[in-house]
């Protein structure tokens, strides 16, 4: 697949979230029923890559940010997570995940899109969990 095109729809399939991410960011049963769901997920994948091995450092930051354990973070990025977060957790994507290896291709990309737009604000997140003990070693 051509690099462009993937990330095209990637872009296209995170901003399509942002709308359910902002109802379920008002809903914290529906939040962390969702963040579990997605732990689930991420434990049948047999090889995250680079770009899902991301995944469960944004579960962390969101989860900090519901809880209003960390909060310093802009509202449009959080968006941005929880919309990619929905699209690696939903069945329906642009390649089916039951496709062995290639399956996952789509869903690496629209967190990779996702990492692009708020690395720095990630980034930001994990050294707040260093310097306050939330780091696990």
């Amino acid at each position: 697949m051509e690099k462009q095109f993937d990330e095209q729809r990637a872009m296209s399939a995170l901003e399509k979230g942002y709308g359910e991410a902002e109802e379920m960011l008002k809903d914290e049963d529906k939040m962390e029923r969702f963040l579990q769901r997605l732990e689930k997920k991420l434990k049948t994948i047999p090889l995250a890559g680079d770009k899902l091995a991301d995944v469960p450092i944004m579960v962390s930051l969101v989860r900090s940010y519901v809880k209003k354990d960390y909060t310093d973070i802009p509202i449009g990025s959080i968006i941005a997570i929880i919309s990619a977060l929905i699209y690696f957790v939903s069945p329906i994507d642009l390649i089916p995940d039951s496709i062995p290896l290639i399956g996952y291709f789509d869903d690496a990309a629209v967190v990779g899109a996702c990492w692009k737009l708020v690395d720095s604000d990630v980034e930001e997140y994990v050294q707040w969990r260093k310097k306050n003990g939330k780091e696990i070693e």
